[in-house]
């Protein structure tokens, strides 16, 4: 018989390392997206702010600010999102940026 000195390989994760690193690479960004209603309605939704911040005061300040009506929605995959009524897309990223919630750079505006 013939001795053979096999070795076997033990399992290797090719993105161990990105976890040390501050996950894979991509920042948290805020999204603000546009949904089509009926007609010519639509309504602005924000998702991605941090969670230790007030919604509730935001979403306030959001609807004092552009005379539009809200509400915070609680979703069990996304989190709380921040729904406005009409195209408020420009307006919110302006004011996120404009109250330090957020900086310009982390605000991704999605829809037509």
């Amino acid at each position: 018989m013939v001795d053979i000195d096999i070795q076997i390989p033990t399992s290797f994760d090719p993105f161990a390392e990105a976890g040390e690193f501050g996950g894979t690479g991509t920042k948290d960004y805020v999204h603000i997206r546009i949904q089509q209603r009926n007609g010519k309605k639509s309504l602005t939704t924000v998702q991605g702010l941090k969670q230790d911040l007030s919604y509730e005061k935001i979403l306030k300040s959001l609807k004092k600010e552009f005379c539009c009506n809200g509400n915070v929605v609680n979703d069990k995959e996304l989190g709380k999102i921040i729904q406005l009524q009409g195209d408020q897309r420009k307006n919110v990223s302006q004011f996120l940026v404009n109250a330090g919630i957020v900086k310009k750079d982390q605000i991704k505006i999605h829809g037509f």
